[in-house]
């Protein structure tokens, strides 16, 4: 990590310290907030005691005394994730985690949203904290597409139904567009589409109509595709591609 501080662009804008922190990774904004009362961040080498300060790249900013680096800019990729490794950055059980199996050379990245162990497919990452949790939220309006093989047999009415939401175990589920696309033996082929992502929320709703999910494939969230990606390949998305997904909020 480097110590140098570079002199804002012309023109830059002052930024809230949570944003910051949030940009390049620490925390979120709220957890910034609770750091900065336990007196855990310093600007400038003053212990900071107000969560609204405005920073630059003129500001030196510290987090339990290691300073923290100026924000790149926004990149995102995509990673095919396999079964077998968790979505986090560290396992108290000594599980794998997908940060095991990165190829190296990747600067400090974070994922948006999850998969769970045994599910595989896209799984998008960035360096832009803010970014992974805005393209996280349900109301950010990007579907996430998903292939499923299940034992059982496939209710049709069932099915369709699920087009309205559903309540499991007191938990509500928004509008779930699940489409037959083949029968194979004992187990069934599916096309889902859901948008809010909730946790292991496809095989809940599946097993909810008499599914067992045993394979679980994510083939797209919003517009980014895993396309012809090998298992553990991670490519990059083109700043291009990515004006064009994100537009302005993101990338002038």
């Amino acid at each position: 990590m480097s110590n140098n501080q570079e002199i804002p662009e012309k023109g830059e804008k002052p930024e809230r310290i949570s944003k910051r922190l949030s940009r390049v990774g620490i925390c979120s904004r709220r957890e910034a907030e609770r750091m900065i009362a336990e007196g855990r961040v310093m600007v400038n080498g003053k212990k900071l005691k107000d969560p609204v300060c405005l920073v630059t790249s003129e500001d030196a900013i510290k987090v339990d005394g290691a300073l923290i680096p100026l924000p790149d800019d926004t990149r995102l990729w995509r990673f095919h994730k396999p079964t077998g490794c968790l979505t986090s950055n560290k396992d108290e059980k000594g599980r794998d985690t997908i940060f095991d199996i990165l190829p190296e050379g990747l600067p400090r990245v974070m994922t948006v949203g999850r998969l769970d162990m045994n599910t595989e497919g896209l799984l998008l990452l960035t360096n832009d904290g803010e970014l992974a949790r805005f393209l996280e939220k349900p109301d950010t309006g990007w579907t996430r597409r998903y292939r499923v093989r299940a034992f059982g047999a496939v209710d049709e009415k069932k099915l369709k139904k699920l087009k309205h939401g559903v309540t499991i175990e007191g938990v509500d589920y928004q509008s779930v567009d699940a489409k037959l696309e083949k029968e194979q033996g004992d187990n069934v082929w599916l096309n889902v589409a859901i948008k809010e992502g909730k946790n292991r929320e496809v095989r809940k709703v599946m097993e909810h109509i008499g599914l067992q999910v045993n394979r679980l494939i994510r083939v797209s969230y919003g517009p980014f595709q895993l396309g012809n990606l090998e298992k553990t390949q991670v490519e990059e998305v083109g700043r291009k591609v990515l004006k064009a997904s994100l537009g302005k909020k993101w990338f002038k």
